[in-house]
């Protein structure tokens, strides 16, 4: 299997693991020192295990769709919406790298626009 077609892979792995709620497949994809920042919010988390300890801790019941996958080899981005109780929010995950891991995240989350139709 080439670079491009295994880091789509383990995209869609993510994605499907985290529709699933499987926490360890969901967040393998993730370098073990990754760092999610969030700017929103302010919030650092580093490390696979603390980036999926934060996620676990949140009550709401949270969906996911993979809309498409962009870009070649170590330069796919995916895009998705996220669902927190019904409410979506439209986020871009960063590329992960030619191993197929992520090292460094900024989640950022839009909301739709009230005009959109």
């Amino acid at each position: 299997m080439d670079a491009d077609s295994r880091i789509r892979t383990s995209i869609e792995e993510h994605w499907r693991a985290s529709e699933r709620g499987d926490v360890e497949a969901e967040h393998a994809l993730y370098a073990k020192d990754a760092m999610l920042d969030c700017p929103q919010s302010g919030e650092r988390f580093r490390g696979r295990g603390t980036i999926a300890a934060q996620r676990g801790g949140r009550p709401a019941d949270r969906h996911f769709t993979l809309l498409r996958i962009t870009g070649h080899a170590h330069v796919c981005m995916s895009e998705y919406v996220i669902t927190y109780d019904g409410a979506p929010a439209y986020p871009v995950m960063p590329p992960a790298d030619a191993t197929g891991v992520i090292a460094r995240r900024a989640s950022a989350r839009t909301l739709p626009s009230h005009g959109a139709r």
